[in-house]
């Protein structure tokens, strides 16, 4: 990702670009004497992060400081993951990621600066303020990064571990990360959302660190009549905006996107991304092996 320069101003906070700072632009942005005099280049900052990383721990270690690096250096964290993706793309999705969000709640002020902004918490209670959540949203962002894409979650089926309530938020946060080194997406244009609609995992609601609303899920009628309040919202608000649902209980997959596949645009990468990936497969399979598909013989395992 080529490194960009924004001028700061009191409500938009510059892409930073640390010590990479030209010597002039500290001087016009009054930096003079409060960092470091040296002016690197983005290779040894790159060198320097490569190094903190591995000097971690643990993988749930090394989450949390490439968490802080994404929310205080944009460009040098992309700039880490594109350079070394074989090795830190275990770490910002799974299996690390699966931790993450198991013990989300008890390293969430560790992963980004206080009030910085990494995506929409939604709670059950606050869907009929759609509007002011994302015009709050829309405030703490540059104008003209519009989001493009949200990966949304309610945190119900998160992985193989079950039930994760608002902790399942890293999920659309490591999705998204691997959109962005993979396919190219612009970071400051993807949102990764949670509805925080409660928890039915007593290990979470008995969690006195836990950071979501403490109470039961929803019945059918209330879950679909919030989800239907949020997702009217945030296309009114963003109308050219691609969803992705992404770990939801499989009722509510299949529900959301029966609601929502001929209104919006939108797609449940459970669904047809698992079905879409294992066809492709198949039909690959079936040209590599040179028998028709009426003579295969297939085994489900699982």
């Amino acid at each position: 990702m080529a490194p960009s320069i924004q001028t700061a101003s009191p409500t938009k906070k510059p892409l930073s670009v640390g010590t990479a700072l030209p010597y002039a632009t500290r001087t016009a942005m009054h930096l003079k004497g409060l960092v470091p005099s040296a002016v690197e280049d983005f290779s040894a900052q790159e060198a320097r992060a490569r190094e903190q990383l591995r000097s971690k721990g643990t993988d749930l270690e090394k989450y949390i400081f490439l968490s802080w690096l994404r929310n205080t250096n944009l460009n040098l964290f992309y700039r880490l993951v594109l350079g070394n993706l074989k090795e830190i793309a275990p770490i910002i999705y799974t299996p690390t990621v699966g931790q993450a969000c198991q013990e989300f709640s008890h390293i969430y002020p560790f992963l980004a600066p206080p009030n910085a902004v990494d995506g929409l918490y939604v709670p059950l209670n606050e869907v009929d303020n759609i509007g002011e959540i994302i015009q709050n949203y829309k405030e703490s962002i540059p104008e003209g990064d519009v989001p493009e894409i949200t990966v949304i979650t309610d945190g119900s089926r998160i992985l193989g571990l079950g039930d994760l309530g608002m902790n399942g938020m890293g999920i659309p946060v490591g999705k998204l990360q691997l959109y962005v080194a993979a396919a190219g997406l612009d970071p400051r244009r993807c949102l990764p959302i949670v509805l925080d609609f409660g928890t039915d995992n007593p290990k979470y609601l008995e969690d006195p660190l836990y950071l979501g609303i403490r109470q039961k899920r929803p019945d059918d009628a209330e879950f679909y009549a919030a989800t239907e309040k949020v997702l009217t919202g945030l296309t009114t608000a963003f109308p050219e905006i691609f969803i992705q649902f992404e770990d939801f209980n499989t009722p509510h997959a299949f529900g959301l996107l029966e609601q929502w596949r001929d209104r919006i645009l939108c797609f449940n990468d459970d669904i047809q991304g698992t079905g879409s990936v294992i066809l492709a497969g198949f039909i690959s399979a079936i040209k590599l092996a040179g028998i028709p598909a009426k003579d295969q013989r297939v085994l489900f395992v699982g």
